[in-house]
Order: structure tokens, then C-alpha cells, then sequence
């Protein structure tokens, strides 16, 4: 029998509504590590001074 590969499988894209995950390339030792975006939960509005009386 063949001997298995040590390379790890690329994974695709992982997304969520408020987070994305992505694969990062491994490293020396062999270390596969994810990435991880987070979206903002909120909108930020600007701020406008009230008029004056």
C-alpha cells in the first residue's frame, strides 16, 4: 500500500452572517492555521450636532 500524504486538503471558504474563515498556508513545522474575519454587528451613524434654539 502507498504511504498517505502528509499534506493537509484545502478546505473552501467558510462563511457565516458575521464571520468568514479562511485556510492559511502552512508553515514549517507542518501547522495549517485558519484565519478568521469578523463582520461588525452594528452600524456605526454619524454623529450630527443638534440645532441650536
Amino acid at each position: 500500500m502507498s504511504e498517505p500524504t502528509k499534506e493537509r486538503p484545502k478546505v473552501p471558504e467558510g462563511s457565516s452572517r458575521f464571520l468568514k474563515t479562511r485556510q492559511m498556508a502552512p508553515n514549517e513545522k507542518g501547522y495549517v492555521g485558519y484565519e478568521t474575519i469578523w463582520e461588525p454587528f452594528h452600524k456605526v451613524a454619524e454623529y450630527t450636532t443638534p440645532k441650536q434654539p
